[in-house]
């Protein structure tokens, strides 16, 4: 296929504006900022996790918290109870024995139980302390979160007017080519290389590979015109003064 030199060396323009989009296309798919919000929003649901855990915590606590209250109040009811007996001078020996035998055991009972509920409070300071130290963490999350977030808004959209940018400056191009060579580079660009790039002292641009000898010399000898292509990538390879040939 012959073409102008010109229009040849234009392939190298369109090359340019191919390789941006696609440096654009990558930077948008390993973008850091959405790597930093991910994190951070696996980094939130971990933190989150463990506060809904110590609440939980908490309420059995305040749960246990009430039970033993609530027994403790009994206790000391029935010790009342049994001391106005005690005190009213009506009983008989023997309930009298009985009554000192049991208020015994209910001081016992709620030493125990004191004991018990001291522990569980001092249990569920504790995990007071965790639960607020967890929403504090939470609260540091969700703010780099924003930030986070921000940053990434903010690098896509430099990516987005990038890319329009590289979208107008290609259509601009297109209408420049023939549309057989338009769709050869196109057909080679959608193979996973370059559509095109320039020869320089006998390397092709696109696979950086050294062209041998007699491939350079039979290049040299070609007419301008004709339309070159990497006997190792298949990319078009422009010929200019840089080329050496």
């Amino acid at each position: 296929m012959n073409v102008e030199p010109r229009i040849q060396a234009k392939l190298l323009d369109l090359a340019a504006v191919d390789t941006e989009l696609s440096r654009i296309a990558h930077r948008r798919r390993t973008l850091p900022e959405q790597e930093e919000v991910q994190r951070l929003e696996s980094d939130r649901v971990a933190r989150k996790d463990a506060a809904v855990a110590v609440e939980i915590v908490l309420d059995d606590l305040d749960r246990d918290i009430k039970k033993l209250e609530g027994e403790v109040d009994a206790v000391r009811q029935r010790e009342e109870r049994d001391r106005k007996l005690l005190q009213g001078g009506t009983v008989g020996a023997k309930q009298l024995t009985e009554l000192e035998h049991e208020l015994g055991s209910l001081e016992r009972r709620q030493s125990i139980l004191e004991d018990e509920l001291l522990e569980v409070m001092e249990r569920r300071e504790a995990s007071q302390s965790d639960y607020e130290h967890a929403g504090a963490q939470l609260s540091q999350i969700d703010d780099a979160l924003i930030d986070a977030s921000r940053r990434r808004d903010d690098a896509a959209a430099d990516l987005d007017a990038a890319e329009q940018r590289c979208v107008s400056d290609r259509a601009a191009l297109e209408p420049e080519f023939p549309a057989d060579l338009l769709a050869i580079y196109d057909r080679q660009r959608s193979a996973g290389g370059a559509g095109a790039a320039l020869l320089q002292a006998r390397r092709c641009g696109a696979c950086r590979i050294e062209i041998d000898r007699g491939e350079i010399s039979r290049i040299a000898k070609a007419d301008p015109e004709t339309l070159i292509r990497c006997p190792e990538c298949n990319a078009i390879m422009v010929r200019t003064k840089e080329s050496g040939l």
